[in-house]
C-alpha cells in the first residue's frame, strides 16, 4: 500500500472527482456514509454522540456524519467551532443540510467558547482540523483541543487527529487531539507510523472510500506500507523434490563468553526458517552451549571467550554477523578484516554494528545490497543523532543511498530503507516483541532467506514481515508481558503457513 503526502492525497481526491463525474460534496458523502458504517459495527443504536466540527472539509465530514447517524437512529449533536468566518464550500452545503433537518442538531460555537458537562458516556467525534493543517494550532482552538483533551469521554478522529500534521512529527507540546481511534480514508498518513504520534491517533481503521485507482496506481511514493500481499509476489513454495543443498548454508558469527544466547537464538531461527544448513563461527566457550542447545547447527570454534579470527567463510551461502559477538580488540580486528575480504550482501546486527560504528571506515567497505538491523540507539551510534524518529528515517535514506545498503530501522513499524530510498514501513508485530533477543531472532531470518537465493531486498521484506507475523502469531497464547524471543521463533512455522495460504 503507497503511502501519499497530504498534498498527494488532495490530488488524488480531485482526480476521483474529475474522473468518476462526482462533485466533491458526492465524494465527501462517500466517505461520511463509510465511517458511518463503521459506527454502526461497533455502537448500539443507544449511544449518543458529540460531534466538533471546524470550517473547513474535515468539518464538512463531520457534518454529514452527523445527519447519516441521525438517520439511522442514533442521537447526535454537533458543534460547529467557528475559528474562522469562511466555510469551505462542502462544509457550508452540509450545514445548511444539517440545518434544514433540525436546527437544535447543530450549535455554532463562538470564539472562546466551550463545552461543559459531557457525560462520560457520550462518543466524541473529532472533525476539528484535516489534513490541510500547515502549522500548530494556537489561541482558542488550541486551548479548545486541550479543553476536550481532559474530557474523560472516548474520542474518534476523522481522517486525522485535529493538530497533528500529516506529513511530520509535531513539536512537544503541540495541542493536539488524543483519540482512541482514528478512521483515516484510503491511506496512512506517515505521522501515524512514528511512536512520537501514538498517544493521538489510538488505533488506526482504514476507510476504503473507493479513490480512483489509476491515480493510486500512477502515482509515485517513496514511502509503503508491507502488505502480505507484497510477499506473495516473489515467495518461492518448496517443490516436492527439493534436498537441503537448494536451500543454502548459512553460516552465523557470533557469540561471547556471557552473551552466547544471541547467537543461539538467530541459529535457531535460521533454521526454523528453512535455511538448510546452519554453520554457527562462535568461541571455543560456546561450544557445548550451542551443541546441546541446538543439535541442528554445526559449529566451529575461533577464540576462547571471543572470536579472535574469522576465516573460512568462502563457501557458504550466506553469512550474518555481530549477535552476541562483543567489542574487544582482537574480535574488532578480525571483524574488519572480514569485511575488507567479503564481497557478498551480508546480515549485520548488534555488536556487529557496534563495530561498525567504532570504525566507520568501514562503511565504504560494505558489500553492496548488505543489510543493517540497528535500533534507533545503534543507528544514533552509527549514522548521529536526530530531532525525531521522522528525521532519523530520512537520515536513514541518506544513509542507505550512500553506502549502497539496506537498513531495517527496527521498531513497532520497523521501516526497510533501500539503497534507492525507497522506504516500506512494516505492518506485522507487537508490543510483546520488546524483548532482549527479538533482533538476534530477525537477524537468523533474514540470514536464512539470503541463503535460500532471496535478493537482500526481498530478504529484508520478507523477513521483517515474518518476524512481525510471527510474534503476532505467538501472541495469540501468550500476554504480551511474558513473551520471550524464543516464542517468536515458535511463530515463525505458524508465519510461513499463513504466507503459503
Amino acid at each position: 500500500m503507497k503511502i501519499f503526502s497530504a498534498s498527494q492525497i488532495r490530488a488524488c481526491d480531485a482526480y476521483t472527482i474529475h474522473a468518476t463525474r462526482i462533485t466533491s460534496t458526492e465524494l465527501m458523502e462517500r466517505a461520511a456514509m463509510v465511517c458511518c458504517h463503521w459506527f454502526t459495527q461497533h455502537f448500539g443504536l443507544d449511544t449518543l454522540f458529540v460531534v466538533l466540527c471546524g470550517p473547513g472539509n474535515n468539518g464538512g465530514d463531520g457534518l454529514a456524519i452527523s445527519r447519516l447517524l441521525n438517520s439511522m437512529g442514533y442521537g447526535v449533536k454537533s458543534f460547529l467551532i467557528q475559528f474562522s468566518e469562511q466555510l469551505s464550500t462542502d462544509c457550508e452545503a452540509n450545514f445548511k443540510r444539517l440545518q434544514l433537518l433540525d436546527q437544535q442538531m447543530v450549535q455554532v460555537l463562538q470564539p472562546g467558547s466551550f463545552i461543559t458537562d459531557i457525560p462520560e458516556s457520550i462518543v466524541i467525534i473529532d472533525s476539528l482540523l484535516g489534513t490541510g493543517l500547515s502549522r500548530p494550532t494556537q489561541g482558542w482552538v488550541a486551548e479548545f483541543i486541550e479543553h476536550i483533551n481532559g474530557l474523560n469521554n472516548r474520542k474518534i478522529a476523522i481522517d486525522i487527529p485535529s493538530g497533528l500534521p500529516s506529513d511530520g512529527i509535531p513539536e512537544a507540546g503541540a495541542a493536539i487531539m488524543h483519540c482512541t481511534d482514528t478512521l483515516s480514508f484510503q491511506f496512512y498518513k506517515r505521522s501515524f507510523l512514528h511512536p512520537e504520534t501514538s498517544s493521538y491517533v489510538g488505533n488506526i481503521h482504514i476507510l476504503d472510500i473507493n479513490l480512483h485507482h489509476v491515480f493510486i496506481e500512477s502515482t509515485p511514493s517513496q514511502y509503503y506500507f508491507i502488505e502480505l500481499s507484497d510477499l506473495k509476489e516473489f515467495y518461492k513454495p518448496r517443490k516436492p523434490f527439493a534436498h537441503k543443498g537448494n536451500f543454502g548454508h548459512a553460516l552465523l558469527i557470533g557469540g561471547s563468553y556471557g552473551k552466547m544466547g544471541a547467537i543461539c537464538l538467530s541459529a535457531k531461527a535460521a533454521l526454523t526458517s528453512g535455511c538448510g544448513l546452519l554453520t554457527a563461527m562462535i568461541p571455543n566457550c560456546g561450544y557445548s552451549i550451542m551443541q546441546t542447545y541446538l543439535p541442528e547447527a554445526m559449529c566451529i570454534c575461533k577464540g576462547d571467550s571471543f572470536i579472535s579470527e574469522i576465516e573460512g567463510w568462502e563457501n557458504y551461502s550466506a553469512i550474518g554477523i555481530g549477535m552476541g559477538m562483543a567489542q574487544e580488540a582482537i574480535t574488532a580486528k578480525a571483524f574488519a578484516d572480514f569485511i575488507d575480504k567479503y564481497k557478498k550482501p551480508l546480515v549485520i546486527d548488534a555488536d556487529g554494528l557496534n563495530l561498525l560504528a567504532n570504525q566507520p571506515e568501514l562503511l565504504h567497505a560494505l558489500p553492496a545490497g548488505t543489510i543493517l538491523t540497528p535500533h534507533p540507539k545503534e543507528f544514533e551510534r552509527l549514522f548521529g543523532k536526530s530531532k525525531n524518529s521522522m528525521m532519523q528515517l530520512e537520515m536513514a535514506r541518506a544513509q542507505a543511498m550512500k553506502y549502497n545498503v539496506y537498513i531495517v530501522l527496527k521498531g513497532h513499524h520497523t521501516i526497510i530503507v533501500a539503497p534507492d530510498g525507497e522506504c516500506r514501513y512494516n505492518s506485522t508485530g507487537n508490543v510483546g516483541m520488546a524483548k532482549g533477543g527479538s533482533g538476534d531472532v530477525l537477524s537468523g531470518i533474514l540470514t536464512a532467506l539470503l541463503a535460500q537465493g532471496y535478493t537482500p531486498r526481498e530478504a529484508a521484506l520478507m523477513g521483517v514481515y515474518l518476524h512481525g507475523l510471527a510474534g503476532d502469531c505467538s501472541s495469540q497464547n501468550k500476554a504480551f508481558e511474558s513473551m520471550l524471543a524464543s516464542d517468536i521463533i515458535k511463530g515463525i512455522s505458524a508465519a510461513f503457513k499463513i504466507l503459503a495460504t
